[in-house]
């Protein structure tokens, strides 16, 4: 295996990945935060920037693409086709079913509208890894601003068909805040209890709870169980969509 990842926090709340091929010494990072942060972890792991591989148009998400782009002349900007006219420097388009190419190692483009009206993730799937983005967070998903609320479902029901030991690696540290409003809707559930706990315990002591594993969250992540009668029970929804149930839980996390 070729493929190296190097997680690093940036801003307030956000995290940056570099993706490096070892066998090219091709790197992207996965969004732009803060071009101080990616240059600073390009110069700890001694990579040079190839490409950047945005996933959706907020500011927090593309404001080091300029001098990213200043610095490193050649390097390659790609990014959802469909908020291209949202995202300076964008050099290539991508869509759902589109694959991109970092060095050898390859990633699949998958739309998840939702958060964003055009927000894309990327799944490397020979080495286990997905970029989420702004979707699929550790035990909670974004807000959604830009479509109606099923398309988000509709997107995590996507993601939560990849296999279970895939790392899944999101755009922020929200995971403290999601532990504590996933508590109040599966108390009982002893997988997220012990998930809370860690999470606790990581943060604490200064380290990130990210990445986090799809088998993880689809045994504590309230937002991809939906259909689990302890959850609709919790949205009020006993039996019910669990587009409907998912509305209710990402509604009422809004106001918690």
């Amino acid at each position: 295996m070729t493929a190296h990842f190097h997680q690093f926090p940036c801003r307030s709340d956000n995290y940056g990945v570099l993706v490096h091929d070892s066998a090219t010494g091709s790197t992207a990072a996965i969004d732009a935060p803060e071009a101080g942060a990616v240059l600073k972890a390009l110069e700890e792991t001694g990579w040079t920037l190839t490409d950047i591989l945005v996933t959706h148009h907020h500011a927090d998400h593309v404001d080091g693409i300029p001098a990213l782009k200043a610095k490193f002349p050649r390097i390659r900007v790609v990014g959802p086709a469909a908020e291209a006219a949202k995202i300076g420097g964008l050099d290539l388009g991508v869509k759902e079913g589109d694959e991109v190419l970092v060095g050898h190692l390859a990633a699949k483009v998958l739309a998840t509208p939702g958060h964003t009206a055009g927000h894309i993730v990327y799944w490397f799937e020979e080495a286990g890894a997905l970029f989420a983005g702004d979707t699929l967070f550790s035990l909670g998903c974004g807000r959604v601003m830009e479509t109606p609320l099923a398309t988000m479902w509709d997107s995590l029901l996507k993601l939560s068909q990849l296999p279970g030991e895939t790392q899944v690696y999101a755009g922020h540290e929200y995971t403290v805040s999601n532990a504590r409003f996933a508590l109040t809707v599966e108390p009982g559930n002893a997988v997220l209890k012990e998930r809370a706990g860690e999470v606790e315990r990581l943060r604490a002591a200064g380290h990130p709870t990210l990445p986090t594993t799809l088998s993880l969250e689809l045994a504590a992540n309230p937002f991809l169980r939906c259909a689990v009668p302890a959850v609709q029970a919790a949205a009020g929804l006993p039996g019910g969509d669990p587009a409907a149930v998912f509305a209710v839980l990402r509604e009422r996390k809004n106001r918690a």
